[in-house]
């Protein structure tokens, strides 16, 4: 089983999570951001990939520090997880849309980090959540588990509609490119390997 366990402690976060990539999208998930709990609960989900989360963190000071961090160790998890990387589809691609909102996310698993993240512009909260904050999880995620990840928000105007179509572009996409194809023999590379 395709599994990891990562901590992370820091004067501003302390985290604890695990993930199977070959799981069913059961999720135990505690944050002490509740849309971040929500983003975190819908990516695994529709991901497929077990989520278990303890997150406790400085948000009289902010929530960046922890969204960020729980992007950062999910990432570095993933990442873990998913070992040599041989046998994998390595690409996924999802269009999703949540009411009026429609988002795009196209994955590589490549061990590249890039993240080219586009939110149409729009500012606001989701309840105490800092809407930009969208990009610093997935900021955090892509660059710790080294993946290339194009993930665009095409049209929307309620932000929550927005997040949400977004992370479920990534979680459907991310959960293509994760899965082992049974025609693929190695690395999905003619390198012969993706670091």
């Amino acid at each position: 089983m395709r599994k990891a366990t990562v901590k992370r402690e820091t004067k501003e976060t302390q985290i604890e999570l695990s993930i199977n990539l070959d799981g069913k999208g059961k999720y135990s998930v505690d944050t002490p951001v509740g849309f971040l709990t929500h983003m975190v609960e819908t990516l695994s989900k529709h991901s497929l990939i077990d989520i278990n989360i303890m997150a406790t963190g400085d948000i009289h000071v902010s929530h960046h520090h922890t969204v960020e961090d729980v992007g950062i160790v999910l990432g570095t998890a993933i990442k873990e997880a998913l070992g040599d990387k041989k046998g994998i589809r390595r690409y996924g691609f999802a269009v999703i849309p949540m009411d009026e909102a429609l988002s795009l996310c196209s994955i590589d698993l490549s061990g590249r980090p890039l993240l080219f993240y586009e939110d149409l512009g729009l500012r606001g909260k989701i309840t105490e959540f800092d809407f930009e904050l969208m990009e610093e999880f997935f900021k955090g995620l892509t660059l710790s588990a080294g993946i290339t990840v194009h993930l665009k928000a095409l049209s929307g105007k309620n932000l929550h509609h927005i997040a949400e179509s977004m992370t479920k572009a990534f979680a459907v996409a991310l959960r293509q490119a994760v899965e082992v194809d049974p025609r693929r023999e190695g690395s999905p590379s003619t390198k012969g390997t993706l670091d």
